[in-house]
């Protein structure tokens, strides 16, 4: 040492692990109250925060299975309550608080808990009517999961032997306060419901404070119960509390002895709805029976003798055989004739016959047309020979040939018929039968 001062040169690691031992020794396990900022939830599971007020901060980290243990969710601006102990994170020379557990600050800490708990296990759907399974109506055997303290057990085996004695019960003790209440209840649960020990269970505790209650608004518990195969009947405390539990089950009764009057009914009530049913089957039976005898009665008064519906069936047969008889002969006739006919027609209609027809049709027109031409032919040339004679008949040189001529006035070639108009020496041209002559006037006269 001199003047006061060391003369020992550190390196880094020697005074953080200086630091580390001083403050590890100075402070063993703390509370330290404060907000909670810059949170970060990476994926190896650790929690990091500050803790932080008016005056300052320090870094905070929850590990992994300390989070995991917490009945709330550190968020940012939450004011918590944190335990743990100082440490030195040698690297960055940092000191931090390595907390153990954290819980909200204040009176409403386990409240606040309490609600973050209930909101994100609705979120999930875990209080849907949906899930929630029907408490058996008579179940053949009970499991209870209580404390063989208190007087809650003694209020349900009260109750279920009063109600139906011969319902039996089997008991899964716990403990049902402190911290080892939750994973005791929630082995219980799973215990029960394995290999069909009991087809309903009921999950039980007195009264008592938000503390006290605190195992029933455990995260581990309420999601047990919600995966219980076997439906699960909360009474935790009295009608007023409210815990995790209750909502997570299939059936909340507000105090353990209303869960036993729920689960098991009255068994003089049933054996009287059994009687009552019973009289009601009887007398339905007897009503049954005497409709069916009158039925029977009223049958055989209808019942004829057999042998005349035997008969009565055999003449109403002869009488069908006979109309059957009747309608297939009238229907082979029928088809007969439809074949003749169908015969006829297919002969009149073949190719052969029509030709033939046709073959006779031709001839009989070629024979009328030939007797037909040959009439006009003969009228034809009998109009001919007509024309003919009358035509000779007026043909000039017919007349010339009967000696008759004709003269004509030279030159202009005019027909001479007055002599009057002839002069002498006029010359003519006369066209006798067979040729003609010229000629000059020498004389005229009238006949």
């Amino acid at each position: 040492m001199t003047d006061g001062i060391s003369q020992k040169v550190w390196t880094v690691s020697e005074l953080n692990e200086a630091v580390r031992d001083l403050l590890e020794g100075r402070f063993d396990l703390l509370w330290v109250e404060g907000e909670v900022a810059d949170l970060r939830r990476p994926s190896s599971g650790h929690v990091y925060f500050s803790l932080k007020d008016a005056g300052g901060q320090v870094r905070a980290v929850l590990f992994r299975s300390s989070a995991a243990a917490l009945r709330f969710r550190l968020e940012d601006g939450m004011r918590v309550l944190c335990r743990g102990r100082l440490g030195v994170y040698p690297l960055r020379g940092e000191y931090q608080l390595v907390v153990s557990t954290a819980e909200p600050y204040g009176i409403g800490a386990l409240q606040r808990a309490f609600e973050q708990l209930k909101a994100r296990l609705e979120a999930e759907g875990l209080f849907d009517r949906s899930r929630k399974k029907p408490v058996p109506f008579l179940p053949w055997r009970i499991g209870v999961v209580t404390s063989l303290s208190g007087s809650v057990l003694r209020d349900i085996l009260h109750i279920t032997s009063r109600r139906f004695p011969s319902i039996p019960l089997l008991i899964a003790p716990v403990r049902v306060q402190g911290p080892e209440a939750p994973p005791e209840i929630v082995r219980a649960v799973r215990d029960l419901q394995a290999e069909g020990l009991v087809d309903v269970i009921i999950l039980a505790r007195g009264g008592g404070s938000l503390e006290d209650l605190a195992p029933f608004n455990d995260e581990r518990v309420a999601r047990a119960v919600a995966a219980s195969t076997v439906p699960v009947v909360s009474a935790v405390g009295h009608e007023t509390d409210y815990t995790i539990a209750d909502f997570v089950s299939d059936l909340r009764a507000p105090t353990p002895s209303a869960a036993a009057e729920l689960v098991v009914p009255v068994r003089r009530d049933l054996l009287a709805t059994v009687e009552s049913f019973r009289d009601r089957l009887l007398k339905g039976m007897d009503r049954s029976a005497s409709r069916r005898r009158e039925r029977i009665a009223l049958s055989r008064r209808r019942l004829r003798d057999p042998a005349r519906r035997i008969a009565d069936h055999r003449l109403a047969m002869d009488d069908r055989l006979q109309r059957l008889q009747r309608l297939l002969q009238g229907s082979a006739l029928e088809r007969r004739q439809r074949l003749i006919y169908a015969a006829r027609h297919l002969q009149h209609a073949s190719p052969g016959e029509r030709i033939r027809r046709e073959a006779r049709h031709l001839e009989t027109l070629y024979r009328d047309l030939k007797r037909n031409l040959e009439t006009l032919l003969l009228l034809e040339k009998q109009r001919v020979q007509t024309l003919a004679v009358r035509l000779d008949a007026l043909n000039p040189l017919a007349v010339l040939r009967r000696g008759y001529a004709v003269a004509r006035r030279l030159p202009q070639g005019t027909l001479i018929t007055d002599a009057s108009a002839l002069i002498e020496e006029t010359l003519v041209d006369v066209r006798v039968a067979e040729g003609g002559f010229r000629a000059a006037v020498k004389e005229t006269y009238r006949s």
